[in-house]
């Protein structure tokens, strides 16, 4: 429940941050405009009876803006007076129009009223990157550096891939680290470069790999290869019963050989598979009950024993013990940015997201990246449990750059459909009929909800096992 709670606080957190200045970009180009904002609220207010759905509302005496929280968190909006958007005020646009009405303006000046939210959400983005260069530098472990490899799937070993072969680059270029760039590029290389047993040789690769499907295989397509090797062990727990020791290395489990902390996740997740149908509480047990092999490395003789144990592992298949990372056996590059030096820094780290971003919306329009959108459940999880200013930041500048490019897609009710409409008016000298852009905004309206309601059942499907 506390991790829950956590990452909630984070998510809202981030949203209200985004929102409110997203929303502060078309109130401040309305206002240098001289065009009235009727409301600006953070999340919709629709209201239920006789309530108006506002949580907080206040109205400074001499402004025309009424401030307020909503109760529904889906968003939030800027209500500029005699605009098209989606209130629907078909009342207001009946009437005469006014001097300080959006539709009285010039279009260069609708124009940039409307992309000032994406405008300021993107011009965040790069800012937060800036800073957390700056005051936390870039922290990562290279991919060369990584000088036990990686572990492979099946599908990479056809590929001519074995384990242990160290990821240099591809004809696109050096890896920088294991992230989901090195995926990317390794989807559409031709050429994979790797060192094997310290020799460089090159890999013939099909350079149309599904990135999907090497990120959701179980096993991945490759993970950094870690050592099966005992970090911690918890008190009370199967490893402490059994005598595991601290520095002891795990060999196999089951008489099934284990040479890495990935193949032990993958012999549990066969145990986690059968214990699913298990019918009794009998068969569960037994399932549960493992015969564990390990070797403790003696420093005095530096030679191995190897040892022996049946052990019953808990409910959750756990044995208790902590597992060794990454950063147990290699040391980090770390660089550190002056406040000048990480202005360009962040930009180009900006940029480079905003690319991986966008050229992975491809797979939108498959049957696997249908079932991988995600709504509010996804995004949260992609919170840390614990509060992590870093991540926290990382996170909302990512949801800054999404929420920047999907507001300004072409689609009607979002904020690029009315640039697209006001284009087609600036070039064509002629602006759309009000009932056309009533119609317009209905019909994206309708395809928001939809898209939205696809994402969050997503989200309850995952929950529920189900997908």
């Amino acid at each position: 429940m506390e991790i829950f709670l956590i990452k909630l606080l984070q998510l809202m957190l981030a949203l209200s941050i985004l929102i409110l200045l997203h929303e502060g970009g078309h109130f401040f180009f309305s206002k240098l405009f001289g065009v009235r904002v009727e409301k600006f609220y953070l999340f919709f207010d629709p209201s239920i009876g006789k309530w108006n759905g506002s949580l907080f509302k206040f109205k400074p005496k001499s402004s025309d803006t009424q401030y307020g929280i909503g109760w529904l968190p889906l968003g939030g909006y800027c209500k500029i007076a005699g605009m098209i958007d989606e209130s629907f005020d078909k009342e207001q646009m009946a009437q005469p129009e006014q001097p300080w009405e959006f539709r009285a303006k010039p279009a260069w000046q609708r124009l940039l009223i409307m992309i000032g939210g994406v405008l300021v959400n993107f011009l965040l983005a790069l800012f937060i990157y800036s800073m957390v260069l700056f005051t936390w530098g870039d922290s990562y472990i290279a991919s060369k550096d990584m000088t036990m490899g990686m572990k492979f799937n099946d599908e990479a070993k056809a590929l001519g891939f074995q384990d242990h072969d160290i990821l240099v680059g591809t004809e696109k270029g050096a890896f920088k680290t294991f992230d989901a760039d090195m995926f990317r590029n390794l989807a559409e290389a031709h050429r994979a470069d790797i060192i094997r047993n310290g020799k460089p040789m090159s890999i013939k690769l099909p350079g149309n790999l599904s990135l999907l499907s090497m990120l959701k295989a179980q096993p991945q397509f490759a993970r950094p290869f870690i050592p099966a090797e005992i970090d911690t062990i918890l008190p009370e727990s199967p490893a402490e019963k059994m005598g595991l020791l601290k520095g002891d290395i795990i060999t196999s489990i089951n008489n099934k050989p284990v040479d890495s902390w990935n193949e032990w996740t993958n012999q549990i997740g066969v145990l986690s598979d059968m214990l699913s149908v298990a019918q009794t509480h009998k068969d569960s047990l037994r399932l549960r009950t493992v015969t564990i092999t390990y070797k403790r490395p003696s420093l005095a003789s530096r030679t191995s024993s190897l040892d022996s144990c049946t052990v019953e592992l808990t409910p959750e298949l756990q044995l208790g013990v902590g597992q060794t990372s990454i950063y147990t056996y290699y040391k980090p590059t770390v660089i550190s940015y002056g406040f000048l030096e990480s202005f360009p820094a962040g930009i180009c780290y900006g940029f480079e997201v905003l690319g991986g971003y966008v050229g992975d919306l491809k797979y939108l329009f498959t049957s696997d990246g249908a079932k991988s959108l995600g709504g509010f459940g996804a995004i949260g999880s992609l919170f840390p449990p614990v509060w992590d200013w870093h991540l926290f930041w990382l996170m909302t500048a990512f949801l800054s750059i999404i929420l920047a490019f999907m507001n300004i897609l072409p689609i009607p009710a979002l904020d690029g459909g009315h640039v697209l409409f006001l284009i087609y008016e600036m070039i064509t000298g002629r602006k759309p009929s009000d009932n056309f852009l009533i119609k317009a905004e209905y019909v994206g309206f309708g395809l928001l909800i939809l898209l939205m309601v696809v994402a969050n059942l997503n989200d309850i499907l995952r929950f529920f096992g189900i997908m």
